[in-house]
């Protein structure tokens, strides 16, 4: 699908704040009601909008502590990945799963409200899954930037 100028600016906009009315974003971006409507529906229909969602504060739900772990399979066959695939996907702390190159196999962001809570995640959660055969953790001191927001 090939975007225009318009397109970009109404995901630029959206994006921002998705509680804009279709109304608020034709006068932002001046271009009449109809074609504002055309445009957000076929942005959704083509899968360029995927979906609306709010953007919660993590320290105010008590979420302290961001981890990235990198996690290496005990072999890197395609039966073993689904199989921690799966596992993952069965685990809300994981926020983000990325299968990646390198010198390890996997790359997970994960959020708890503190150590204790990420001990008890490690030893009881991820380290016993079978397909894990080595879990290294960082943990972020200071999140310096964190956004949703694509370049477009």
């Amino acid at each position: 699908m090939i975007l225009d100028e318009n397109d970009r600016k109404i995901l630029r906009l959206l994006q921002d704040d998705a509680h804009l009315t279709l109304k608020d974003i034709s006068n932002r971006i001046n271009l009449s009601l109809t074609p504002v409507h055309d445009r957000v529906k076929r942005l959704e229909k083509e899968g360029i909008i995927e979906r609306y969602v709010s953007v919660l504060n993590k320290k105010k739900l008590g979420i302290n502590l961001t981890v990235y772990c990198q996690v290496t399979l005990v072999k890197q066959t395609f039966d073993i990945s689904e199989s921690f695939n799966q596992a993952i996907l069965n685990l809300p702390e994981v926020v983000e799963c990325n299968f990646v190159s390198g010198s390890f196999d996997y790359l997970l962001k994960i959020v708890l409200p503190d150590m204790e809570s990420y001990h008890h995640f490690h030893q009881m959660k991820l380290s016993i899954l079978p397909e894990v055969s080595l879990i290294n953790s960082f943990f972020i001191i200071s999140e310096v930037k964190s956004t949703t927001v694509l370049p477009i």
